[in-house]
C-alpha cells in the first residue's frame, strides 16, 4: 500500500534522509519512531506531498506522489502534530468545510455523520472548536483526516498533550481505524507503539536502523538475555553453579520468594540461550527449577540500544575516515 524506495533529502549541505526504504502493507499499523531531528517529519512530508525528495520514490497504492500528486493525496488522510483546525468554527462547519476542500463525492450528511460516530464527536457536533477539550480537538482532527474515506491514514504525535484517559481513548480509536485503513503512527511515546502497532520502523539521523514486527523487534538488537529463575536448593551452592555455567556471564541472588525456593537473576553471554544448559545442570544436581521467567528488553531499552549503536558506528566510521586523511 505504501512504498518508500531509496528516498534522500538534502537541505543545502545537510542530508536529512539517506536511502530511506520501507513498505507498509494494506491494513497494517506501522509505528514510525526516532529521536528529535531523526527525519520522521521530513519523511512524512515527502510521503504526503508537502516536500519533494532529492532522489528516490514514494508511492501510495501504486501512485507516485511526485508524478500524480493530486491522485496520491486523495488516498491519504493526514493528522499533523498540530491539527489544522479553525477554532472559531463549529465542528459541523469545519467538517463540512473540509468535505468541500477535499472535493468529496460521498453522500455528505451520511458520510460526516458516520465519521462523527466512529470518532465519538457526535455530542459536540454543534459546538465551537475553541471551546472543546484537547482530547476532543484531536478527535476532530482525526475526523477531518477520515473525510473521503482515504485508504491511508498518517498520524503525527496524535496523543501529545492528552491526559491518560484521553490517550487510551485515542489509542483504541487508532486500533479501530487500523481494521479499515493502512496507518502510519509517528510518536515519541514508546509504549504507544507496543499497544497499537503491528510493525515498527526506527529512523535515526536520516537512516533506517530497524524495521521489524513489534513482537520481533528485540531480535534486531544484539545483546544478552536476562532470566529470573526460581530454584530449590542450597543458596550458595546454586549461585556457585550458576556462575560457573558456560554462557552465563552474571548471576545474582534476589532473595527468597517461597518457603523453599530462591529467585536468581541470570544474564547470558551475547546471543547465547542458556535455558537448556541451566536445566541440565540443575537436574544433575537434584535442584528443582520451579520457575523461569524472561526479562526481555522493553521497547525503551531496544530503542536506546538501536539509536546508540547506530551513533557509535557513525563515530567509528568518522574516526576511520579521519585517519585516512
Amino acid at each position: 500500500m505504501i512504498e518508500i524506495n531509496n528516498i534522500c533529502k538534502n537541505f543545502g549541505a545537510k542530508q536529512a534522509l539517506r536511502d530511506v526504504t520501507f513498505n507498509v502493507a494494506e491494513g497494517e499499523i506501522m509505528g514510525f519512531l526516532g529521536p528529535n531531528g531523526a527525519g520522521k517529519t521530513t519523511t512524512m512530508n515527502i510521503l504526503t506531498g508537502y516536500l519533494s525528495a532529492t532522489s528516490g520514490t514514494a508511492r501510495i497504492d501504486g501512485v507516485d506522489v511526485l508524478e500524480k500528486p493530486l491522485l496520491a493525496k486523495s488516498k491519504i488522510g493526514f493528522l499533523p502534530e498540530q491539527p489544522p483546525l479553525y477554532m472559531d468554527m463549529t465542528v459541523k462547519e469545519y467538517l463540512n468545510f473540509v468535505y468541500g476542500l477535499k472535493n468529496c463525492r460521498l453522500p455528505r450528511a451520511q458520510h460526516i455523520k458516520e465519521i462523527c460516530e466512529v470518532v465519538r464527536i457526535s455530542d459536540v457536533y454543534g459546538r465551537i472548536i475553541k471551546n472543546l477539550s484537547k482530547g476532543y480537538r484531536q478527535r476532530v482532527g482525526i475526523a477531518q483526516a477520515l473525510i473521503g474515506n482515504p485508504k491511508v491514514l498518517i498520524f503525527d504525535e496524535p496523543t501529545v498533550g492528552l491526559d491518560p484517559k484521553q490517550i487510551i481513548e485515542i489509542r483504541n480509536l487508532i486500533k479501530l481505524l487500523g481494521k479499515e485503513h493502512t496507518v502510519i503512527l509517528s510518536t515519541h511515546i514508546l509504549p504507544e507503539v507496543q499497544a497499537v502497532c503491528d510493525r515498527i520502523v526506527v529512523i535515526d539521523r536520516g537512516v533506517i536502523v530497524a524495521n521489524e514486527k513489534t513482537e520481533d523487534l528485540v531480535n534486531a538488537v544484539e545483546g544478552s538475555r536476562r532470566l529470573i529463575a526460581k530454584i530449590v536448593g542450597p543458596e550458595e551452592d546454586v549461585l556457585k553453579m550458576l556462575r560457573s555455567t558456560p554462557g552465563i556471564k552474571f548471576a545474582e541472588m534476589l532473595g527468597r520468594r517461597d518457603t523453599d525456593s530462591v529467585s536468581y537473576m541470570i544474564e547470558s553471554e551475547d546471543k547465547v540461550d542458556i535455558r537448556k544448559p541451566l536445566f541440565y545442570n540443575l537436574s544433575r544436581s537434584g535442584w528443582p527449577l520451579i520457575g523461569l521467567e524472561g526479562m526481555e528488553l522493553n521497547i525503551e531499552d531496544i530503542f536506546i540500544r538501536l539509536v546508540d549503536h547506530d551513533k557509535e558506528k557513525s563515530k567509528k566510521g568518522a574516526r576511520k575516515g579521519g585517519n585516512k586523511q
